[in-house]
C-alpha cells in the first residue's frame, strides 16, 4: 500500500494548521503497538499520539506517572514501524513523560532528541503553559515540534486531586486563555484541551493561531483525540462522560477466548483440516 502518493500526503505540522484554516476537522487516537497503529493509518486518523496512558491501559498503572522515557521510545518505535508498514500518512507524536522535561531545559531538550533520534516520529508533546514556556521554545528552536497540553494535566493528577473539570472558575479560566497564548507565542504548533468548558475551549481556538484538539472539551475544538482502548470498549471499568464507545471489544475478545477454550477442552480445535 505503500505508494508514492500516500507517502506525500503525510500529514504535518503545515498540513495540520492548514486543516485549521479551511475548517476540517482534525482526528487523533492513541496507539501504543505496531499493530494498531497500521488500522488506525489505514483508517485515515490524521495524528496517532504514543501517549503516556500506556502506563494506564497498557501497564495497568494508576496514572501516568510511573511510565519512563525508554518505555516511550519502545512504545513508540513500534508505532512508526506499524504506520511506516501502512500508508506513512499519519503524523506520530510522543508524549513526554513525567519529569522527562520538568527540571531543566537543557533536560528537555536532551530528552526531546533522544525521542526523536530513536525513531523516526513527527513530534513531541508536553504539559504545561507560562511554567515550561522556556521549555518549548527551547526544544522548537532546535527545529522539533511540540504539541502543548492544557486543562487537566494528568502528570499533575497529584497537585489537582481528581480528574473533575478544570477552568470553571473566572481565575484559572483567565490564566488558562494566557497560557495558551503563551504555548503558541513559544512555538507550540498545536494545543490539546482537556476536560476544560466548551465555551472556554472555543474561545481559545477562536483566539489562537494554531490548532486545538480536544478531549472532553466540546465541538467547537480544531480536532478531537481519545484513548483507542476507550472507544473499543476494552475497558468496562473507564467510561468518562467525553467517551463515546464504537465498539464493545471487551466482550468480543472474552467470548472468544471463551469458545477457544472450549473448543480446546472438547478437542475439537484443531480439527482435521486444521492439522498437518
Amino acid at each position: 500500500m505503500n505508494t508514492n502518493a500516500q507517502k506525500a500526503a503525510h500529514v504535518t505540522t503545515r498540513r495540520l494548521l492548514d486543516m485549521k484554516q479551511n475548517g476540517e476537522k482534525i482526528s487523533v487516537l492513541t496507539a501504543y503497538d505496531y499493530t494498531m497503529a497500521r488500522i488506525l493509518d489505514r483508517a485515515g486518523v490524521d495524528v496517532i499520539l504514543v501517549g503516556d496512558s500506556a502506563s494506564n491501559v497498557f501497564s495497568g498503572h494508576n496514572t501516568t506517572l510511573p511510565i519512563t522515557i525508554e518505555e516511550m521510545i519502545y512504545h513508540a518505535k513500534a508505532v512508526v514501524r506499524g504506520v511506516q508498514a501502512e500508508t506513512s500518512r499519519a503524523m506520530v507524536v510522543i508524549d513526554m513523560p513525567f519529569m522527562s522535561y520538568q527540571l531543566s531545559g537543557e533536560e528537555a531538550l536532551r530528552n526531546a532528541g533522544k525521542i526523536m533520534k530513536e525513531h523516526e516520529c513527527d513530534a513531541v508533546k508536553l504539559e504545561g503553559g507560562r511554567v515550561i514556556a522556556e521549555t518549548i521554545k527551547r526544544i522548537t528552536d532546535v527545529g522539533i515540534p511540540v504539541m502543548g497540553h492544557l486543562g487537566l494535566m494528568p502528570q499533575s493528577i497529584y497537585k489537582y486531586g481528581s480528574y473533575k473539570v478544570r477552568a470553571r472558575e473566572e481565575r484559572e479560566a483567565e490564566q488558562l486563555l494566557e497560557d495558551a497564548r503563551i504555548v503558541e507565542e513559544s512555538g507550540a504548533f498545536a494545543v490539546v484541551l482537556e476536560k476544560i468548558p466548551t465555551d472556554l475551549a472555543a474561545q481559545v481556538t477562536g483566539m489562537l493561531t494554531i490548532p486545538t484538539i480536544g478531549i472532553g472539551a466540546g465541538v467547537e475544538c480544531d480536532g478531537q483525540v481519545l484513548v483507542i482502548n476507550d472507544i473499543l470498549g476494552l475497558n468496562r471499568e473507564f467510561h468518562p462522560r467525553f467517551v463515546r464507545r464504537y465498539a464493545d471489544l471487551n466482550t468480543i475478545i472474552e467470548n472468544a477466548a471463551r469458545q477457544y477454550v472450549q473448543d480446546v477442552r472438547e478437542r475439537s480445535f484443531p480439527s482435521s483440516e486444521e492439522s498437518y
